[in-house]
């Protein structure tokens, strides 16, 4: 079990701390100081899916440099508006990066590792590409 909370601080402004005491601050208006908290759920699956392809590149050989992940979403036009559609592009560079050893890390991550694709893909249709970037 995994307990977390969230602290009311101000207005619209909320402290939300883990399990490990980390902290982050959440803003539930575009104007605060803080994520909203449903970007938070897209910034959550970037951060998972992140961890699982880069642990499984550089356990390959992998000569990455740089991962980046550009998360686009679509939410529903009623009620609490979930999320319905997800579109995680992943930018991977590094030199002589093997495409097929890329395509397989993706694959591994949103198909068995990432518990925060498994959550909101019973939610929202999650696809995903991918682009290699050659650095020398």
């Amino acid at each position: 079990m995994s307990k977390a909370r969230v602290k009311w601080i101000e207005e619209t402004t909320y402290l939300g701390i883990d399990a490990n005491g980390r902290s982050t601050v959440i803003s539930a208006s575009s104007n605060g100081p803080g994520v909203s908290p449903m970007q938070m759920l897209l910034l959550g699956l970037g951060g998972c899916t992140m961890y699982d392809v880069v642990n499984i590149l550089q356990k390959q050989r992998q000569s990455l440099t740089n991962v980046e992940i550009e998360i686009d979403g679509q939410r529903g036009g009623e009620g609490a508006r979930p999320w319905q559609t997800i579109h995680l592009h992943y930018i991977v560079s590094g030199s002589d990066l093997d495409p097929t050893k890329v395509e397989r890390a993706i694959d591994l991550s949103v198909e068995k590792y990432c518990g925060a694709h498994a959550t909101l893909s019973g939610v929202a249709t999650i696809t995903h590409d991918f682009e290699i970037r050659k650095e020398e």
